[in-house]
């Protein structure tokens, strides 16, 4: 695993310490001896990890942090505080300035490596999140970076998974109006019902008398809907392999018994920050996938997606030798409608057709906005004299009730031509079955227009 850790210390001694652990696993490892320059180089280099220590002079590892965790453009960069403090109250005071992880000098070199390791794995999904919402348009990028899931007002679903009763008890106290809590004692029962719902966090005790905690945590880990679920571990002390192991396995995050309130609570937001931010990521790309894929106007499929999936219909309807057939279908005179009605006007035909066209066909049929005012559906296991028998109704529903357009509704009469063509039998393209659909249409629109024409050859 390779990635560029920036080591933040004004005393050289404990740079070069960290410096020379980090390049022995193979890291990058960048320098800064002041809270500025840090942050410059945060700003400037692509940083996967920073180790901040807190106690330097002009601007504290707080503040540091603080700054980092408040810019849009360093907020996702993993923050770890070290540090020769070890009061709960200074460990709060870190995970309150946004920072991901704190640990104490001496640090132990397998915490370090795995915590590392496992921010850096983390840091990397994070990334392919952001480069794929920031090459989208329109997305508000910049906006989506710089909330601050941490105020929100919503309370974060958890789920506890802890077998002793008393230890129940204690956290749910400790959480009380900061989480929903549900909770379940059985390790197996809490499996299902981490998949079957959506917690923003799970809490997993490692005190089972017969159960392997880890287990449940690689199990969470391979199944698709808690992939992305952190993960807090509640551990024992003298538990530092059990818990090494858990980060590796992908566990979040780790609380060491007796477990402190604030710590707790401080900990559980960071988890839920974090998740809230990188679901908001992935909502993005999945509405720009959509957005890719859709016509705006209408809320029908566009031609970049009729190109793409027309010929994987073609493909398994000659392969299974059932048929498949095309209409084009055209409105008449539409540039007359936009000249006497406007361009907004032209928009609310073009959407009523749309709405009356997704009416007259199959949820297994295709429909797509070809462009302009051509439309194209895609019937699968369709003969011919079937899909010219759809067009026929498609095209008298469209003539025989007018289309209301404006605020005052004013109805205008409106018309379509439609071309259909069908898979032939031995040799056929999809090209080929477009173009008849086509020639169909022109032979639709230069007879008449209002008429459906279908081409059997």
């Amino acid at each position: 695993m390779t990635a560029r850790i920036l080591v933040v210390d004004d005393i050289p001694a404990n740079v070069r310490l960290l410096e020379v652990r980090l390049l022995a696993e193979y890291f990058e490892v960048l320098t800064a001896t002041n809270g500025p320059d840090a942050i410059e180089t945060c700003e400037n280099g692509k940083v996967d990890v920073v180790l901040l220590d807190v106690m330097m002079p002009d601007m504290d590892g707080f503040e540091v942090c603080r700054r980092l965790k408040s810019d849009p453009a360093t907020s996702h960069i993993p923050v770890v505080m070290i540090t020769a403090l070890d009061q709960v109250s200074d460990r709060v005071r870190g995970l309150e300035a946004g920072a991901d992880d704190f640990l104490t000098k001496p640090v132990n070199d397998l915490q370090l490596m795995t915590r590392v390791k496992s921010l850096v794995r983390l840091k990397s999904l994070t990334d392919e999140l952001r480069l794929r919402a920031s090459t989208t348009r329109n997305i508000g990028i910049e906006e989506l970076l710089s909330r601050n899931f941490a105020s929100e007002d919503t309370t974060p679903k958890v789920l506890l998974i802890d077998e002793r009763k008393s230890s129940v008890e204690r956290i749910q106290k400790m959480l009380r109006d900061r989480a929903d809590l549900d909770v379940t004692h059985d390790p197996h029962a809490g499996f299902f019902q981490a998949a079957e719902t959506s917690y923003e966090c799970v809490m997993i005790s490692t005190a089972f008398a017969d159960f392997d905690p880890l287990r449940l945590c690689s199990q969470l880990r391979s199944l698709d809907r808690t992939r992305f679920v952190p993960i807090i571990l509640l551990a024992e002390e003298g538990e530092e392999e059990r818990i090494i192991r858990g980060l590796e396995l992908g566990i979040n995050d780790y609380l060491m018994r007796p477990i402190d309130q604030q710590e707790l609570t401080a900990r559980l937001r960071t988890q839920v920050r974090r998740k809230r931010y990188n679901d908001q990521l992935r909502a993005s790309v999945t509405q720009t996938i959509e957005m890719a894929v859709t016509d705006g106007l209408t809320g029908l499929h566009n031609r970049r997606y009729l190109d793409s999936h027309l010929q994987t219909l073609f493909d398994r309807a000659v392969a299974r030798r059932r048929p498949l057939s095309v209409m084009i279908t055209d409105l008449d005179r539409f540039k007359a409608i936009n000249d006497a009605h406007g361009h907004d006007g032209g928009d609310e035909v073009l959407r009523e057709f749309a709405r009356r066209l997704r009416k007259n066909v199959r949820g297994i049929d295709l429909a797509c906005r070809f462009g302009g005012e051509e439309f194209v559906v895609v019937m699968p296991d369709t003969e011919g004299a079937v899909a010219e028998k759809v067009a026929e109704r498609i095209r008298a529903e469209i003539a025989q009730a007018a289309f209301a357009i404006g605020q005052d509704g004013k109805a205008i009469e409106v018309t379509v031509s439609v071309g259909v063509s069908s898979v032939l039998k031995g040799v056929d393209t999809v090209a080929a079955l477009m173009k008849r659909a086509d020639l169909a249409l022109y032979e639709a629109k230069s007879g008449g227009r209002n008429r459906v024409v279908a081409k059997a050859a």
